[in-house]
């Protein structure tokens, strides 16, 4: 960039569609090698993260080269031939057959996630939809990619160990659903690995986290469930949802093996989609054995009946000493295949286009919460001590939080509560305050452009009993609020207004 020669070095390699460059040409090391030095969020050549969100992962087709990402609103592909056909249902060849297990706009919507969330892409090659795989899944939703991603590996008699503070959504999942498929989710507290330790025998099968938990903000320290996992042979599942598409934080960085995301938040950014992401670290070696002897991981290293025994394992181009691909291609291939959760094709596109602008969004986003975090925690209508935001020096996730995050970037999502004489009053003025807002917006999501907040006591998290809330950090008269990127002071102003209203 001759305008701006600190953006990228001049003499730079790098890669106009494919953000593959393999050498930083003003040194001698690999990719690789400089994004270890320089961190998960350092600039690498090429690889830049707003660079890859807007080329990477859309191969322009040789006949119309469209610029922006087609819509292949197909239900199914036609083959070249018979012998084709059956190459590809055996697996043999890759390529689209039909769009519940892959779509080429799903695929560029895949290539680039994975990428963002600093998977190793080491089969992703040119993004050649008919040649090359994914590190990602896209699937109908948060909801869908936790469950998809977790009965890839988990079969009954299996259990996982799971943070107590929870989205709502994720807790009644795991804790019944999954219990109903004789899956047993074991819950421990987030800022407490040893009690997650201690919940773990030969039937565990993942620790599950939250990068950043909902609504109470705990962070995890990667460092001390990555030494868990290990001593256990188990992955790390994490989601990374709050972590905005690896923005903010990019767990596998720090030891995670999958992540899971719901698309329909950051990603998308404007309330139009919901889609969910699965993201294979390819880190993990699913061959591992139990004390006995028997397969820790039947269900992926074992033989795959539904394909004639085949041993994918130890597959040449995607087994575990190849690409070790085996996790996302069977979560494809044969989870998503019977569960069914796919997503449509138009709403890949719609994410891919909020994709293309997430790193400007997050910046907005992080830049507004932490100064509103700020402005909340001295206000007399607020709870003393009641913001819950990490960005705040008195969290006590804040020092985990400069560790594992990009600089300055804590997300934007946090809960605060109102002041008030009693509990009772408190909890009244909340919903009074939530009622009166006029500009942002009261609903049940998460990551919008504008700005949302929620009593999740009474909504998101209304199904868990009050002991069950208590645990998920959830307090009764608690506020949540996303904060959007509309001026500052506009939002200040609309809060400001409500206070009034709660406290008259």
């Amino acid at each position: 960039d001759r305008k701006h020669p600190e953006r990228a070095p001049p003499h730079a390699r790098t890669s106009k569609i494919g953000c593959t460059a393999s050498k930083d040409q003003t040194t001698t090391m690999s990719a690789d090698e400089l994004r270890e030095k320089t961190g998960p969020y350092g600039y690498v050549a090429g690889e830049g993260f707003t660079t890859c969100m807007l080329h990477h992962g859309h191969k322009l087709d040789t006949d119309n080269r469209a610029r922006a990402p087609p819509i292949f609103q197909t239900t199914s592909f036609e083959f070249k031939s018979a012998e084709h056909g059956g190459a590809l249902f055996e697996l043999s060849q890759l390529g689209p057959i039909y769009t519940r297990l892959m779509n080429p706009t799903t695929h560029v919507l895949e290539y680039k996630v994975a990428k963002l969330e600093g998977a190793p892409c080491k089969a992703h090659g040119d993004c050649d939809n008919a040649t090359t795989l994914p590190n990602a899944l896209a699937v109908a939703s948060g909801q869908s990619a936790q469950m998809h991603a977790l009965l890839t590996f988990m079969s009954s008699g299996d259990n996982f160990v799971a943070s107590s503070e929870l989205y709502g959504g994720t807790y009644t999942q795991f804790k019944y659903s999954f219990a109903n498929l004789g899956i047993e989710a074991r819950f421990f507290n987030a800022a407490n690995p040893d009690e997650a330790a201690s919940l773990i025998d030969e039937n565990t099968k993942c620790i599950y986290l939250e990068t950043i938990s909902n609504p109470s903000s705990t962070v995890p320290d990667f460092e001390k469930y990555v030494e868990i996992a290990k001593t256990n042979q188990i992955p790390i599942v994490c989601d990374n949802t709050f972590g905005q598409g690896g923005w903010t934080c990019k767990p596998l960085a720090w030891g995670a093996d999958i992540v899971v995301e719901s698309a329909t938040k950051w990603i998308g950014g404007h309330g139009t989609s919901i889609g969910g992401i699965i993201v294979d670290g390819s880190s993990f070696d699913w061959r591992v054995k139990k004390a006995d002897g028997s397969l820790k991981y039947p269900l992926v290293a074992g033989p795959q009946e539904s394909y004639h025994g085949g041993d994918f394992a130890n597959h040449p181009i995607f087994g575990v000493d190849a690409c070790n691909l085996v996790f996302i291609l069977l979560a494809r291939v044969k989870t998503l295949r019977d569960m069914g959760g796919c997503i449509a094709p138009f709403n890949a596109f719609q994410l891919i286009q909020g994709l293309e602008t997430l790193s400007l969004r997050c910046k907005a986003h992080c830049e507004n919460a932490n100064q509103l975090a700020e402005w909340l925690n001295g206000h007399e209508a607020v709870k003393e001590g009641s913001v819950l935001s990490i960005s705040l020096p008195s969290h006590p996730s804040h020092e985990l939080a400069k560790k594992y995050f990009r600089p300055n970037s804590f997300g934007s999502v946090f809960t605060f509560e109102l002041a008030g004489d009693t509990e009772d009053q408190a909890r009244e003025r909340g919903k009074k305050f939530i009622t009166a807002l006029k500009m942002c917006a009261h609903l049940a999501n998460v990551g919008d452009a504008r700005t949302l907040v929620i009593h999740p006591a009474s909504t998101t998290h209304q199904q868990l009993t009050t002991e069950q809330q208590i645990a998920a950090g959830v307090k009764p008269a608690g506020v949540r609020i996303s904060v959007g990127y509309e001026d500052l002071e506009d939002i200040k102003a609309d809060i400001d207004q409500a206070f009034a209203v709660a406290r008259a």
